[in-house]
């Protein structure tokens, strides 16, 4: 049987975008494989790693019928790019294997049986629908993303916090160290929710996620989140776990505020980090009436200095920060000023960008 007929970049852009979740290795083997289900020429292609499914349907042409198998998901990736982009392939089925032609090339693939594919059981008790345009969900990660945990004993900080109430989104991620939060507004008014979506799911939706006005349809269940868009099914499990409440975290009423250029900024942070140590990523940053100064240093008695004309006219304050929780909002934000708050050299630092109301970044000061 012809379970599809189509040119490579129809099939190969189909598989990437459900392929992000599949593991090379794993425990099940039949984790490693892409569900087909075709119905005439129809096919939907699922994955899953029993955390997060995915699945996508597309016109693939191929014999009428039905027909569902699951095949190596990487590997017909991997053929498939080495094929040209315009040229037809064919994938056929006969006794467990599926064969995969193309020009003169032919590739003959294992299969297992689709019934030992283990499938996400999808909750029943999912709240209201609400929906953002694409573009705007994936910005929103793009200005929190970097602040997540890794690996933190405190599971519940490896991922970002999705609440949303009345009209407004609202996307949190803490480290414990800097935490960022992004607002967004919503069509209409929906009930308060609020989930922890896990570090893994974060970055696959900012993978798969379209700069385009297109909506993002989005539903959550005490376990679960279910997202739908550009034809894509998306549902994953919740981390389980309270969030801290990051309302306490940002600062309020610093009584020191300066707006400066974002890039000038982040050129002389870049500058000063490359003579920090690898372990102590520590600069510390002077500011006085008219001035900037960002200054580090190293076990080898190297030091950099670096010095900015700002319009400032507060206190004079001297405090240290992480090199890196600095860069990673400023290489982030993507607006042209940034403004930092400031209390005293052992309190937190705020930084707003003045274009993005909703936007805020509060980065833990460190010792030096």
């Amino acid at each position: 049987m012809i379970v599809l007929k189509a040119p490579q970049q129809k099939l190969l852009d189909a598989l990437q975008s459900v392929a992000g979740i599949v593991e090379r290795r794993h425990t099940l083997p039949i984790l490693a494989n892409v569900l087909l289900r075709k119905t005439d020429g129809r096919i939907e292609l699922t994955t899953s790693d029993l955390e997060i499914q995915v699945r996508t349907s597309a016109e693939l042409g191929g014999d009428d019928g039905s027909y569902t198998t699951t095949v190596g998901a990487r590997k017909l990736i991997d053929i498939l790019r080495t094929l040209p982009p315009e040229q037809m392939v064919t994938l056929s089925a006969a006794q467990n294997k599926l064969t995969l032609t193309g020009g003169k090339s032919r590739f003959t693939l294992q299969s297992l049986p689709a019934d030992d594919f283990p499938l996400v059981n999808e909750a029943t008790d999912f709240g209201p629908a609400f929906s953002v345009p694409q573009k705007v969900l994936r910005y929103l990660i793009n200005q929190v993303h970097f602040a997540m945990a890794v690996h933190d004993i405190r599971y519940y900080l490896n991922g970002i916090l999705f609440v949303a109430e009345g009209r407004s989104l609202t996307l949190v991620a803490t480290d414990g160290h800097r935490l960022g939060l992004a607002q967004a507004t919503l069509d209409a008014d929906i009930p308060k929710q609020e989930v922890i979506l896990p570090r893994k799911t974060v970055l696959e939706l900012q993978r798969l996620l379209r700069d385009e006005d297109t909506p993002i349809e989005m539903r959550f269940a005490g376990n679960q989140a279910r997202f739908e868009f550009s034809g894509m099914e998306f549902v994953t499990k919740l981390v389980e776990g309270k969030f801290p409440d990051y309302n306490r975290v940002i600062p309020k009423g610093h009584k020191n505020a300066v707006v400066l250029g974002r890039q000038p900024l982040l050129a002389s942070l870049q500058r000063a980090a490359i003579l920090t140590s690898d372990k102590f990523k520590g600069v510390r940053v002077n500011i006085e009436p008219g001035v900037l100064r960002i200054a580090s240093s190293n076990a080898e008695q190297e030091e950099a200095k670096e010095e900015l004309e700002v319009d400032y006219g507060g206190d004079t304050i001297e405090i240290g920060f992480n090199v890196t929780y600095l860069m990673d909002v400023l290489a982030n934000v993507g607006h042209e000023m940034v403004k930092v708050e400031l209390q005293d050299g052992n309190s937190s630092a705020l930084i707003t960008v003045p274009e993005q109301p909703g936007f805020k970044y509060v980065v833990m000061p460190m010792r030096i």
